[in-house]
């Protein structure tokens, strides 16, 4: 049952609440603390759903008690309870994050109402930190080695930046992840990742698919549609395989970096975008700079910190964890028990030449996982992940 406790140093309006409360279909447990600084120390030791708080109170009032709790524990609903003299201060108190509020004495309609909300607000707060966490294991980045360790030291001292990052490697290696992990680790991380795979879009839709467009604009544009940069906004847009983007694009890209303005295919009207970019790619820059291929003052505006991704084959003393780690994941996917690799064929497969990186070696472990026996030996390996 939720758990609720009031803080109202009224001894009689406490009452009523804990009564109407408590009697509410047996529907929520109530505790009641007298003044600010008790019910302080009870959210300290102890976890609740909601806190109605009164505004006026002696030791501490109401603001100095929501500016508190918003410190130790923002995710708990504060709903305030004013005075006939406190209604600007109660409003206030929803600026500082404040849920709600309501008037003394109580009216049983709008209380039961604003806590249901409340209730509803923190539930759905709660499920989305568990979907988030289930998303932000799907982009860990596993590795224990020099090179994994130096890339999750930069990530720690760039992701609170809104420094542009360029990360290199080759293909399967795991690009996708660093993005992640800097956009998660952000002050942006509450606004989305939007990602643009460069390399699928075709060149004469590239820039309609970034910057959008306005009806008429092209045959099939038959409405106004706003780009990935749009979409972007107040978070962090992951330019992946920049290497394959049309110059034309780039042209675009680098007046969005340089005057944080887009502009709709087909249309007159700036538009002003905040927006983190993150760009990746497996081709060598410099070299298709030189070749005409891509521009160098756009190359400069991306790789303000470079991010070099090592191949699989230059951490093989990581092998063990990933296929520790993909033998779990997929025997949670197939809803199996997770089979056991001996020590011979993990060394046995340390020594193959990773070409396809950490996809394929993730392919071969579900290979080895599906055709193997109840332990994958050395001879499985030598039979189901030969090349």
């Amino acid at each position: 049952m939720p758990k609720i406790l009031v803080i109202e140093d009224e001894a009689a309006i406490r009452r009523v609440l804990t009564k109407i409360l408590s009697e509410e279909n047996d529907a929520y447990v109530v505790e009641e603390a007298e003044d600010g600084q008790q019910g302080l120390e009870k959210i300290k030791n102890d976890d609740y759903d909601l806190v109605l708080c009164d505004i006026k109170m002696p030791k501490m009032d109401g603001v100095e008690v929501l500016e508190a709790v918003k410190k130790i524990k923002p995710e708990i609903p504060m709903v305030m309870i004013s005075g006939h003299g406190d209604l600007e201060t109660a409003i206030n108190t929803m600026r500082l994050g404040a849920f709600d509020y309501i008037s003394k004495p109580p009216d049983l309609n709008r209380l039961l109402n604003t806590v249901r909300n409340a209730l509803d607000k923190k539930k759905l707060v709660v499920e989305n930190k568990i979907l988030k966490k289930k998303v932000s294991k799907n982009y860990e980045m596993i590795g224990d080695s020099e090179a994994i360790n130096h890339i999750k030291q930069i990530i720690e001292k760039v992701a609170q930046t809104d420094a542009r990052v360029l990360i290199t490697g080759p293909n399967g290696t795991g690009k996708e992840l660093v993005a992640h992990q800097l956009h998660e680790r952000s002050e942006r991380s509450a606004a989305p990742l939007i990602e643009v795979n460069c390399a699928a879009i075709p060149s004469e839709l590239i820039e309609s698919e970034l910057f959008g467009h306005v009806k008429g604009a092209f045959t099939s544009a038959v409405k106004d549609r706003a780009g990935k940069f749009e979409a972007a906004d107040k978070g962090t847009i992951f330019l992946d395989e920049i290497g394959d983007m049309s110059l034309s694009a780039q042209a675009k890209v680098l007046r969005a970096l340089q005057e944080n303005i887009i502009t709709r295919v087909g249309a007159d009207k700036d538009i002003k975008v905040d927006v983190r970019v993150v760009a990746a790619t497996n081709k060598d820059l410099k070299k298709e700079i030189e070749e005409g291929r891509f521009r160098e003052d756009l190359y400069h505006r991306l790789a303000v910190i470079l991010i070099k991704v090592p191949a699989l084959n230059d951490r093989r003393d990581d092998i063990p964890l990933l296929i520790h780690h993909f033998t779990e994941k997929i025997a949670t996917e197939q809803g199996n028990i997770p089979k056991q690799f001996s020590q011979e064929a993990i060394a046995l497969l340390k020594e193959y030449d990773w070409t396809g990186n950490i996809r394929e070696l993730r392919n071969v472990v579900e290979r080895l996982i599906i055709l193997g026996g109840n332990e994958i030996s050395e001879t499985d390996v030598k039979l189901f992940a030969s090349k």
